[in-house]
């Protein structure tokens, strides 16, 4: 299907605050037609977000308590067990709320 030939132009001017500003909100890799589909409502794509290593090794280490601690309830059978891997999991729930308290966006 033929691209529309685009004749019209319209200028604006930026301070360099306002132009990174753009340039950082910007998807995809050219500023004009990203900023011609969000002027025009089109449906714009959005990229993956660069995750945070930090967050990525916060989440690894909660991972593998949580990976140890359904092998260890997969065995139990007092209710003493039971209650310290209660007690873990609450442990567990407040790093994670740590962590999402800290890289909430």
């Amino acid at each position: 299907m033929p691209q529309t030939k685009r004749t019209k132009e319209i200028k604006i001017r930026l301070t360099e605050q306002e132009h990174q500003a753009l340039l950082e909100r910007m998807e995809g890799n050219q500023l004009a037609t990203w900023i011609r589909q969000v002027s025009l409502a089109q449906r714009v794509a959005k990229p993956y977000k660069k995750a945070d290593p930090e967050l990525l090794r916060s989440l690894g280490r909660i991972g593998g308590n949580l990976n140890q601690l359904a092998k260890q309830a997969n065995t139990l059978d007092k209710d003493t067990d039971k209650l310290r891997v209660f007690a873990q999991l609450a442990v567990i729930r407040e790093q994670l709320n740590e962590v999402l308290s800290r890289h909430d966006s």
